[in-house]
């Protein structure tokens, strides 16, 4: 019960974080692309919240301890930082975009963009599901297990491509291009994180090793 009432705590927090990153540089709270993205984030993060915190509370506790602070290794904090400001930085740009019309957006691309960031996030959601031991920061446990089935069968970083198709879709979610930018900057980041973490389960994780021989692609299959 206490996990999921930090959960909820958290997802009110989030409501006022990304309300306060849109609508100010939006200048008006009329500003429905933001208030559509921010129920389809809310709605799909919190749903399969719930479910962790009922069903798997401890995968649930380590996806809520996350951030800068949490990771030990000097590359992921760097990452992380890199990330988050990427994080504000679309948020921003987007609500300046749509601000000042420097971009037009059909609500088709809109709602397309909404769907695909809810989707991604579901996914994101089942990649836990299928391995409690994905944190949100980067560490090894006594008995953790490498996974290679289901979505870590397909791509070694399931839970970072789909935040990533999540990113690329947010900027169209807010009804702006110029968003894009701030996303692609973060590209840099995200390849020196998976680097960084992949020499890390190399050495502290038995058997990873042999997992990389049996599924070579990281991101995209047959790409990367």
């Amino acid at each position: 019960m206490k996990l999921a009432l930090q959960a909820l705590a958290s997802a009110a927090g989030g409501i006022v974080f990304f309300a306060v990153l849109l609508c100010v540089p939006a200048g008006t709270i009329h500003y429905w692309q933001a208030w559509v993205f921010i129920a389809v984030f809310m709605i799909a993060t919190m749903g399969p919240s719930m479910y962790l915190a009922v069903k798997h509370p401890e995968a649930l506790a380590r996806r809520m301890h996350g951030g800068p602070k949490a990771e030990t290794r000097p590359v992921q904090k760097v990452a992380i930082w890199a990330i988050l400001a990427s994080v504000v930085g679309t948020g921003v740009v987007s609500a300046l975009d749509w601000r000042f019309g420097w971009t037009h957006v059909p609500t088709a691309v809109v709602v397309l963009g909404n769907v695909v960031v809810g989707v991604s996030l579901i996914a994101a959601q089942w990649v836990v599901i299928q391995n409690n031991f994905a944190g949100a920061s980067i560490s090894v446990e006594a008995d953790q297990p490498v996974i290679s089935t289901g979505l870590y069968g397909i791509v070694r970083h399931p839970m970072y491509i789909c935040a990533l198709i999540m990113m690329l879709a947010t900027p169209l979610a807010l009804g702006s291009y110029w968003g894009l930018i701030p996303v692609l900057a973060a590209a840099p980041a995200l390849i020196a994180r998976i680097f960084d973490e992949e020499k890390m389960l190399r050495v502290e994780l038995p058997g990873y090793l042999d997992y990389t021989r049996k599924v070579r692609y990281r991101l995209v299959p047959y790409v990367w």
